[in-house]
């Protein structure tokens, strides 16, 4: 059925009404979309606003838990208005919204103090997106092909919301640091030590990002694991995954770790061109 005129001019109020509330633009040319008087489109729209900024606040300390807790909810608040003045959301979900918050830490001066927080801004977007991701079958998947097919024509397809993060800092510590352990009593001092130490001495971390049933997990990986499964991550054949990693990457020992908590969803073997 189609929409005709009345249809579309609906369309167009309201795209133009929504670009209003979150890009902040001046309301005088939507006088001629708007139903009320003017005084009270005003004042409606700031509404919107207001409630739109707010929501943008909660969305982004929903995805960011960690970087709110290491720069505080007043400074954490701050930094999701700004993220939204320059990137407001493009769609109705907001757990769509923040993807470039790391970008925006990358670049501020005020916190150049904290190297750290872009990495670990990227691993909570990271997380958040594997609370989102589809579910993956529960059985395991079939392996017969490692015997009967050559790596360079084989495929590996992991758990959907997989990914990795290589850090220049312990980012998985600091992450770790700062998940709630049910039944433990408060205790900063304890809880952030190995954060701290790791921070101290200069530590680098790479993270392996999957989601087990209901729960993300965030898994401490070396090197040769990270390039490994990052590889396996971007499309690319079992044998140039292997060569990626180098040759002190075990696969077997890769392969027990991931048939044990399940990051291998399938094994494909593919056309070789």
């Amino acid at each position: 059925m189609s929409g005709g005129p009345a249809v579309e001019r609906e369309a167009q109020r309201q795209q133009r009404l929504l670009r209003a509330i979150w890009r902040d633009d001046d309301a005088a040319d939507l006088q001629a979309w708007l139903r009320d008087a003017p005084a009270r489109q005003q004042r409606g729209l700031q509404a919107y606003r207001i409630n739109a900024a707010v929501s943008a606040e909660r969305a982004a300390a929903a995805a960011y838990p960690t970087v709110a807790a290491l720069i505080g909810a007043e400074s954490f608040a701050a930094l999701a208005r700004e993220l939204w003045r320059r990137q407001p959301p493009e769609r109705g979900d907001l757990g769509e919204w923040g993807a470039s918050l790391s970008i925006l830490i990358a670049d501020s001066e005020s916190l150049a103090t904290e190297p750290y927080l872009a990495d670990s801004a990227r691993l909570d977007w990271l997380v958040h997106v594997a609370s989102r991701a589809a579910d993956a079958p529960h059985t395991q998947p079939a392996l017969n092909e490692l015997a009967t097919q050559a790596p360079d024509a084989l495929h590996m397809q992991l758990r959907p919301g997989t990914a990795v993060l290589a850090s220049e800092w312990p980012v998985r510590s600091i992450w770790q640091a700062h998940q709630p352990v049910a039944g433990e009593a408060s205790d900063e001092g304890d809880r952030f030590a190995a954060a701290r130490t790791a921070l101290a001495d200069g530590q680098r971390e790479h993270a392996l990002v999957w989601r087990d049933a209901y729960e993300v997990r965030v898994n401490a990986i070396d090197e040769g694991s990270a390039a490994f499964t990052s590889s396996v991550l971007g499309g690319a054949s079992l044998a140039a995954a292997l060569d990626t990693a180098g040759d002190g990457f075990a696969f077997d020992q890769w392969l027990v770790r991931a048939l044990e908590q399940r990051w291998i969803v399938a094994l494909q073997a593919m056309e070789i061109r």
